[in-house]
């Protein structure tokens, strides 16, 4: 017989952040703010996508980005340039936001003011998806080059998320990329996600997704 106990803290961990992420979304839905989660791997052009859909809702509602890294303060420099509030948040080697870190972000940017807050979490398929932010929604993009067997290699990421952006569609021809095939993964792991096309380089499928998040907005306001 065992005169030990064993201790899940990983369990405990993700519980205590669940409870905690749940208390900010009902928070957030006192201050009538929305908030979105933006997930994807470094260099899937989450920045650029991010300023296409900021000048593209800008004149609909006051947005507020919080730009998340482990060291560096280029990505917000260029959002500051869109107009948007803007903070950068840096985790100290964390290679992913919870729902604590993100509330004390959001107390740092202000949500007084601000309709739509946008969290461009840590540039990281793996760890960002085991943390509930507290988000309204969760959003990620998956680029071109990449390959469409990312769904295969990271399903919990493609599992929690709400929408799926598919960027740098223009490079298509250039890539071994099966864009139904890609789909086909995604929807196998989860039927209800929303599929959009993107390239933020051309503006293709940028007002399919900016009208996603206008009705999502909507929702979140009238629920």
């Amino acid at each position: 017989m065992n005169t030990y106990k064993v201790i899940e803290i990983k369990q405990s961990v993700f519980d205590d952040n669940n409870q905690d992420a749940d208390l900010l979304r009902k928070e957030l839905k006192k201050e009538r703010t929305f908030l979105l989660n933006l997930m994807s791997s470094p260099g899937s052009g989450k920045t650029s996508t991010l300023t296409k859909t900021i000048n593209a809702l800008k004149d609909d509602m006051k947005i507020g980005v919080m730009e998340a890294d482990i060291d560096s303060d280029v990505d917000a420099h260029t959002i500051s340039q869109t107009g948007a509030k803007v903070i950068q948040l840096h985790t100290g080697g964390m290679c992913h936001l919870d729902a604590d870190m993100t509330r004390q972000g959001l107390r740092a940017l202000g949500t007084e003011e601000i309709d739509f807050a946008i969290l461009e979490n840590v540039g990281n398929l793996v760890c960002p998806a085991e943390f509930d932010t507290g988000a309204s929604k969760n959003a990620m993009i998956l680029s071109v080059p990449e390959g469409d067997d990312k769904p295969l290699k990271y399903p919990l990421m493609f599992s929690i998320c709400d929408v799926l952006l598919i960027n740098k569609i223009d490079t298509l021809e250039y890539f071994d990329f099966d864009l139904e095939a890609c789909k086909e993964r995604v929807k196998k792991l989860n039927p209800d996600i929303k599929i959009i096309p993107i390239s933020a380089k051309t503006g293709e499928g940028i007002v399919e997704w900016a009208n996603w998040l206008r009705n999502e907005v909507k929702i979140w306001n009238e629920q």
